[in-house]
This record gives structure tokens, C-alpha cells and sequence, in this order.
């Protein structure tokens, strides 16, 4: 390789990982600003439960792009549906989806969101890490972000969250997809069952946010 050729492939080299360090840093600020913001949602005493979840469900609805998440979590299942039915799953999966998000990131309402590194999976693709200190306990856990930059602008969107669920590190769109492909192979991909399915998950968490809810307001008094 010729001298000029050398310092080309160096310059090039030095330009896509200045690039890269760029676009790490722009993911690590988006999930920082914006996890803040959603822990605060949740930290708002003068709030009716109802109304701190709608301000919860709005944030994260610009926060996460929850249409991908949804088709993601049916897996090939969402090819195979009609615009109706996904439609319907969607609204469905998505009012779940972020009732789940409520409930475990309700454990650390009042606290900060401190980002610790992140990982490219691939341009604009990338693992955002972040620790968040538990309240009362004083131990720090570990909360993984999937980041996706949109093709062609500087928006970026939460694809997957990763929380620490009784000592484990779950990817909950990936656990969403197992179990929902899992229900959809037995019942020969009928979107009638997901649904109830779906549905039945969602009245149980809202049942576990009332209690929360209970429990908050005990302490306070």
C-alpha cells in the first residue's frame, strides 16, 4: 500500500469512528433527557393515578416508537395478519406494553437516570446502558435501552427496554415476542385469542398499579 493509500484508509477509519463516537453520544443524551423525564411523570403527588398514567402513556409514546415494538413482539405473525387485526392487536399490545413500562419503572420514581456507556450494535443501532439508584435500598440497577436513529434525520426512538426483574435481565420486547408467538402457535395464530390474552395481562397490572397507588398514598399520610 502506497503512502497516500495509507493515509486515506486512516483518514476514512478515523472519520467513520469520529462518527460513530458522534452518534453514540446524540443516543446517550436522548435516552438520559428523556428517561428523566419519564420518571418524573411518575413522580407527581398532585396527580390523580389516571392522569399521572396518561401524562406516563404520552411521553413514552414519543419516547419508544410502540408501533415497531408492537410489530416486533408477533414476530412473523405480523405479516400474516390483516391491516384489522394488527390494528386491533396493536391498540391492544400497546395499552400492555406501556402499563408494563409503568409498573417496573414506578419502582424508582424520584430517582435519576445516570448513563454509564452504550454499545453500536450497528450505525444508528445501538444499546444504551444506564444505572438507576433504588430508592429506600440504596442499590443501583441496571436498565438497557435499544436505541434505533431513523434513517435520514436525527430522530431516534426506544425500541426495547432491558430492566432487572427479580435478579434477571430482561429484554421486555423479547420476552413479549416469546410468549405472545408461543400463544399464537398453539391457538393456530388466531388474533382473537391474543387479544383476551393480551387484555387479561392488562387488568392485572392496572390491579398491581391501584395497590402501588394505595401504598404511595399510606406513606405519605
Amino acid at each position: 500500500m502506497t503512502i497516500l493509500k495509507k493515509i486515506t484508509a486512516l483518514a476514512l477509519a478515523s472519520t467513520f469512528l469520529a462518527g460513530a463516537a458522534l452518534a453514540d453520544q446524540k443516543a446517550e443524551a436522548y435516552v438520559e433527557k428523556n428517561a428523566n423525564i419519564v420518571l418524573h411523570t411518575l413522580n407527581q403527588p398532585s396527580l390523580t393515578r389516571e392522569d399521572r398514567t396518561a401524562q406516563f402513556n404520552s411521553y413514552m409514546n414519543t419516547f419508544a416508537d410502540m408501533d415497531k415494538v408492537a410489530r416486533f413482539a408477533v414476530g412473523r405473525y405480523g405479516r400474516q395478519f390483516t391491516d384489522a387485526e394488527f390494528q386491533a392487536y396493536s391498540k391492544a399490545f400497546i395499552t400492555y406494553a406501556l402499563a408494563v413500562y409503568e409498573v417496573q419503572l414506578d419502582r424508582f420514581r424520584g430517582e435519576e437516570i445516570e448513563v454509564v456507556g452504550s454499545v453500536d450494535l450497528r450505525p444508528g443501532d445501538s444499546v444504551v446502558k444506564t444505572r438507576i439508584l433504588a430508592p429506600n435500598t440504596g442499590k443501583k440497577f441496571n436498565v438497557e435501552w435499544r436505541v434505533r436513529q431513523e434513517k435520514g434525520s436525527d430522530t431516534y426512538n426506544v425500541l426495547d427496554v432491558a430492566l432487572n426483574i427479580e435478579g434477571s435481565q430482561i429484554w421486555l420486547a423479547q420476552e413479549q415476542q416469546a410468549q405472545f408467538v408461543s400463544l399464537l402457535d398453539r391457538s393456530n395464530g388466531s388474533v382473537e385469542a391474543l387479544i383476551q390474552r393480551i387484555n387479561e395481562m392488562t387488568a392485572k397490572l392496572n390491579a398491581e398499579k391501584d395497590l402501588n397507588s394505595e401504598a404511595t398514598a399510606l406513606n405519605l399520610n
